[in-house]
């Protein structure tokens, strides 16, 4: 594998690096775009005599996240097994396979069906993205080929409803809704052609297994996890959903505990079980974790307390955010870039500050009636810069020093990491926001307050994980090995 990366020009690199760019496209744009075409579908099926009901909506969205937070270990395990190219061509092809499926829907049921296909198929591709990265570069060199995803991830997160709400309006060939699904297939296909021809080819490890075993274990304890916080970001906590919760951590201690066991028999594992015992990677995860409950609830509770209290439209909210997009992009594409290699931790320090000053004040904002936009705007620019600045290193850092022979393993376990921080925001800012905001209709500021309090414990959690990172994170380890 080094020769055969050693051997490409940094054009071929660059290349490759692009051609990665686009999974993160189709990943980001499609999550964003569904919210936008969900009336659209509802009235489409009622129109063929199909109830697209509250319950079956929700799981529209629901079931691509359920996948794909299920499925990330696996991914990356896959990576590490058989080279991230053969991953990154084989999610590429499942996950265009599964947008033409669900462009085609005859019915709710096959729709829903297709997405779980989509998540299952981004959980393959998207492990395989940093896994492919770390192998292209040194981890200094990493920072600032991942600024790039800070630019391109703000932009399309802006673009998704706003191209959703295009394609669903041009009503092209009288296809409505399902050319948001539809628009995947020259993208999908344009990047396994490139991924084809620019991707570094691996050769795979001959008689790696699949850990069947750990994948179960695993998958159960995730699914007992992830199925209560994303069912009730959307229907609620049932007493199903709290027994399923509440048994999680006995499941994952167990599914650990499991792997050790094969480990140490010499068995195929679904990730090394030395991962979590390397300092960086561990402290890098736990900031991921809870800046991304932190954000997630944040966000939420902005976007829905700017409607519900302050009367703002759908439309309006979205074009509100654009400030808190454009500093995502400043903070990750330019200021972590240029300072994270030379300061190191205390970019993250300066974020986690900056994030907690931009929350208090854009939230306090609303709590107060939204006097004067032109006050929010700075907070919300602030907050991005702060999110930017964050988010961005989480990745460079938590991978600084894991060898590189795990690096799918390690990036399936990280967007894992992520995608669970996120649904713990939704259930735990959004309790907080719900049990003390009153009436949807007439929400009250002490809702507000109640989940600003909760989002400033997580923030000052990554404020301290962050002072507690080395100050020369990029410093090689005596113990590091060389892929």
């Amino acid at each position: 594998m080094a020769q055969t990366i050693a051997g490409m020009t940094e054009r071929q690199k660059s290349l490759a690096f692009f051609t990665l760019i686009t999974a993160l496209v189709l990943e980001i744009v499609d999550v964003t775009i569904i919210n936008t075409a969900l009336p659209a579908m509802q009235a489409d099926f009622a129109a063929r005599g199909q109830d697209l009901g509250g319950s079956a909506a929700q799981w529209i969205a629901a079931g691509y996240s359920l996948a794909f937070g299920l499925l990330l270990i696996l991914g990356g395990r896959l990576g590490d097994i058989f080279g991230g190219r053969a991953m990154f061509l084989s999610g590429v092809a499942g996950f265009t396979l599964a947008s033409a499926l669900c462009g085609a829907a005859a019915d709710p049921h096959l729709l829903i069906a297709a997405r779980v296909l989509q998540g299952a198929a981004g959980a393959i591709m998207a492990p395989q993205v940093m896994a492919v990265i770390q192998i292209l570069y040194d981890p200094v060199e990493r920072i600032g080929r991942l600024a790039w995803f800070g630019v391109i991830g703000g932009l399309a997160g802006i673009a998704g409803p706003i191209i959703g709400g295009l394609l669903i309006s041009a009503d092209i060939a009288g296809l409505g809704w399902r050319t948001v699904f539809l628009i995947n297939l020259p993208i999908g296909i344009a990047a396994f052609a490139a991924g084809w021809r620019y991707l570094p080819r691996e050769v795979a490890h001959k008689g790696a297994k699949i850990d069947v075993i750990g994948t179960l274990a695993f998958g159960a304890a995730l699914a007992a996890m992830l199925f209560p916080l994303v069912r009730g970001e959307h229907a609620g906590m049932d007493t199903g959903s709290m027994v399923l919760l509440a048994a999680s951590p006995l499941l994952m201690w167990a599914a650990w505990a499991g792997l050790n066991r094969r480990a140490m028999a010499g068995q195929p594992v679904i990730f090394d079980p030395e991962l979590p015992h390397n300092g960086l990677f561990r402290t890098g995860a736990l900031i991921g974790l809870i800046f991304s409950a932190a954000n997630t609830g944040f966000l939420f509770v902005f976007a829905h307390a700017l409607q519900s209290r302050l009367g703002y439209s759908p439309l309006q909210t979205g074009l509100v955010h654009i400030p808190f997009s454009a500093g995502v992009m400043i903070g990750m594409g330019f200021l972590g870039r240029r300072y994270l290699a030379k300061m190191g931790k205390w970019v993250m320090v300066s974020a986690a500050l900056a994030l907690i000053v931009a929350d208090v004040a854009s939230l306090g904002w609303i709590a107060l009636g939204g006097p004067g936009l032109w006050l929010l705007m700075p907070a919300l620019l602030l907050a991005g810069v702060g999110m930017g600045c964050l988010s961005g290193p989480v990745s460079p850092v938590a991978l600084a020093r894991v060898d590189r022979r795990h690096a799918g393993a390690a990036s399936g376990i990280l967007k894992t990491v992520l995608q669970m921080g996120s649904a713990f925001g939704i259930a735990l800012v959004g309790s907080a926001y719900f049990a003390l905001g009153g009436p949807v209709l007439a929400m009250g500021a002490a809702g507000v307050y109640a989940a600003l309090g909760v989002i400033l414990v997580l923030l000052a959690g990554c404020l301290a994980l962050a002072l507690s990172l080395p100050d020369q994170i990029f410093a090689p380890e005596a113990s590091s090995q060389p892929a």
